[in-house]
């Protein structure tokens, strides 16, 4: 299957078993998917994830998390950056998401990283996506 935004798909898949409390949701895998996953476990919105071999094709398999009678972590999830509409932000400029309860990930020079890593490290990007 053809994507024009991998990205958005993986968001939307992931929001889609979080409503349908599904415990794990697999991804096709590519790197930014992988990094993006790694700061989803960092900052605490997911379990675990991992890379596996499923019918021929890699697969990345996220295991999500849940708080008390089954409610999601994971409160809502929107892309931000587009392919049709790429959203730059300077490195005095990255944005906080909730007043810094959730987390914005950015591609950056420096690889993708997370909101507070990026200004940590004076660095601005592309802002993929919100998480809160």
């Amino acid at each position: 299957m053809n994507l024009s935004d991998p990205i958005s798909d993986m968001l939307t898949r992931i929001r889609n078993a979080n409503m349908a409390g599904h415990d794990t949701v697999q991804i096709p895998h590519s790197k930014m998917k992988s990094e993006i996953a790694r700061i989803l476990k960092e900052e605490g919105y997911i379990k675990e994830f991992t890379t596996e071999n499923i019918d021929g094709k890699a697969t990345l398999v996220l295991f999500l998390k849940y708080i008390e009678d089954q409610k999601p972590v994971i409160q809502g999830l929107r892309r931000v950056s587009r392919p049709s509409c790429r959203h730059y932000v300077g490195a005095g400029d990255v944005p906080r998401v909730l007043g810094g309860i959730g987390t914005a990930i950015l591609s950056t020079s420096s690889g993708i990283l997370c909101d507070t890593d990026a200004r940590r490290k004076h660095i601005g990007g592309e802002v993929l996506c919100y998480i809160w």
